[in-house]
């Protein structure tokens, strides 16, 4: 099933939901160091890979962090091609002040805010929604 592109539907259906647990942002040489930990996501720039990791995975691995962050899944299903969404939540978060770094996956949009945010993050979100529910 394709994702939807239509910013209009996108906006009224974001759905975020507040995955449980915390998680840390670190930077590793190579991933060797991984074994078998649950990475949510990864990707890897010229100063090394960076991954994002349940916190207790960092944790346990010894790994070096300084960012604790709440996830949002937004579980309307966007098309990587939409338009505009990542632009209409990045800027509601951030007139209310909120950091926000984006992941996008296959079917959905998956938000990182710091873990003190993440109430006022789904707040935001949620009114996001209603404001466009025409």
């Amino acid at each position: 099933m394709a994702g939807e592109t239509s910013l209009a539907v996108l906006l009224r259906n974001l759905s975020p939901h507040l995955n449980p647990g915390d998680y840390a942002f670190c930077c590793l040489s190579d991933g060797a160091r991984l074994g078998n930990a649950e990475v949510i996501a990864s990707i890897r720039e010229p100063e090394g890979l960076s991954v994002v990791l349940p916190r207790h995975e960092a944790d346990r691995l010894g790994l070096a962090y300084d960012y604790v962050a709440a996830w949002i899944t937004l579980t309307v299903h966007s098309a990587l091609s939409a338009v505009g969404l990542t632009a209409a939540f990045a800027n509601a978060l951030a007139n209310q002040g909120i950091s926000c770094n984006v992941v996008a996956g296959f079917h959905h949009d998956h938000l990182f805010v710091a873990r003190e945010d993440a109430a006022h993050a789904m707040a935001t979100l949620q009114q996001l929604a209603r404001d466009n529910d025409a």
